[in-house]
């Protein structure tokens, strides 16, 4: 009974902490909000030993619902605009890989975190998918997740002001989250079911982070075909990342923390150059996709897709080259980051 009681304290100072961090960031406009200050939440405690552990079926479950928004996001005019420029897609999304994973050769070598830790943490993408395939792949998802998330934060923050200088006016904020909107449910049980199933079958057959690239897999190939229509409304969404940011956090030991505090000014330098080197690789992708500054830069911009999106929809750029060209390297370091995180982390470790 005393650790019935226990157990249920824990989880109200989780909840109570989380709801603090999440509404501050959601102030702050910060992206990523609620899986930012559940994994903060979570880790704060973990450093003090209380700990709320996310049973392991509410995990693989919140994998296989990411799988399924990164399915919605591919919609059919985003991969003509790929296949129009293929060549040119190619080696802007080439550049920024060999950029990150240089950066993540470099953190190896100096020993500021270890082998395919570092490459994973580099990568540009999706945060939450390369933090919950860096675990699949026996990284150390911890630090895996603090740069990943450190970077799409640094990233938001560099392309609000470049994207403010560059049209004269701040872009506006993002309008609030509309918890409750109409829903399609018929899409909605298409999209539970698949999640399910997904979730099912990536624990399974023990694929790396099988439920969520199951789930991407399966949502996209059905989307596109027609055959159903991805529905993710936000009341879903959040308990997804509440389990995610979690989960990530619960890992944090003080030991771990301590550690974190100590590698964030190298990380964050690490950060700070790859923006600067997406920036540089703007200019010659302006001049020969034959687009403006901002459009290049915020296409090369290294990561944070989301909000990269809310940026661009607030300015005069071209937003399907612009997210063509995100979900390109995504998709790209989604099925390659594997093989290019062990090449490289191989290499620094010799």
């Amino acid at each position: 009974m005393r650790q019935r009681a226990r157990r249920a304290a824990h989880w109200a100072a989780l909840v109570a902490l989380s709801a603090v961090l999440v509404g501050g960031l959601e102030l702050l406009r910060l992206p990523a909000a609620l899986l930012l200050g559940s994994l903060a939440a979570a880790a704060l405690l973990s450093g003090f030993a209380i700990e709320a552990i996310v049973p392991a079926p509410l995990f693989v479950a919140a994998q296989a619902v990411v799988g399924c928004l990164i399915a919605r996001v591919i919609e059919p005019s985003t991969v003509t605009e790929m296949a129009r420029d293929w060549p040119l897609f190619l080696a802007g999304v080439l550049s920024v890989i060999a950029a990150s994973a240089g950066l993540g050769w470099l953190l190896a070598r100096l020993k500021v975190l270890p082998g395919t830790t570092a490459v994973w943490g580099a990568f540009p993408g999706a945060a939450t998918a390369m933090t919950l395939m860096a675990e699949g792949y026996g990284a150390d998802v911890r630090l895996v997740a603090l740069m990943q998330y450190l970077r799409v934060v640094m990233v938001a923050a560099a392309a609000t002001a470049v994207a403010g200088v560059w049209t004269a006016a701040t872009p506006h904020a993002p309008a609030p989250v509309v918890w409750f909107p109409p829903v399609a449910w018929p899409s909605l049980a298409a999209t539970v079911a698949l999640a399910a199933l997904s979730a099912a079958a990536g624990a399974a057959f023990r694929i790396p982070a099988g439920p969520m690239l199951v789930a991407f897999a399966a949502g996209a190939a059905l989307q596109s075909l027609g055959v159903m229509a991805v529905e993710l409304p936000p009341w879903l969404l959040a308990p997804a990342y509440l389990c995610i940011g979690w989960s990530i956090g619960a890992r944090f030991n003080r030991p771990a923390l301590a550690h974190a505090a100590r590698i964030l000014p190298a990380l964050a330098a690490s950060i700070a150059c790859l923006i600067a080197i997406c920036a540089a690789l703007a200019a010659p992708l302006a001049y020969a996709a034959h687009v403006d500054a901002l459009t290049a830069y915020l296409a090369m911009s290294p990561g944070g897709a989301d909000s990269v999106a809310i940026i661009a929809a607030s300015t005069r750029v071209d937003m399907p080259f612009i997210m063509a060209m995100q979900m390109a390297r995504f998709l790209f370091v989604l099925f390659l980051g594997p093989a290019i995180a062990r090449f490289v982390a191989a290499r620094a470790i010799g």
